[in-house]
């Protein structure tokens, strides 16, 4: 049950990454249809567009790595109950990993 949970949590944090595909396409859009109206502000407008690069790709990355703490990193009160049942060394090993 848990780890359908966790599936679906995963699932819905990626939604953010196709956001995120579209926002760089606005980003880049814009400056496509800023520089056919004024050429002479080119370069300018390309540091703009390349920030909002950046940025908008920062929330993807911070999206992707949700996703990944989803699945990989929150355990289940299962996995500590099988830590209490082992021995003292087994479970000094699984507690520091």
């Amino acid at each position: 049950m848990l780890e359908g949970a966790k599936s679906i949590g995963a699932g819905a944090a990626t939604i953010a990454l196709a956001g995120a595909a579209v926002g760089i396409g606005n980003v880049f859009s814009s400056l496509i249809h800023s520089v056919a109206r004024n050429p002479s502000l080119a370069k300018q407008l390309f540091g703009y567009a390349i920030l909002g690069f950046a940025l908008t790709e920062a929330i993807a990355l911070f999206a992707l790595m949700m996703a990944f703490l989803i699945l990989f990193v929150f355990r289940s009160k299962v996995s500590f109950s099988l830590i209490k049942k082992g021995s003292k060394n087994r479970q000094r090993t699984r507690l520091f990993r």
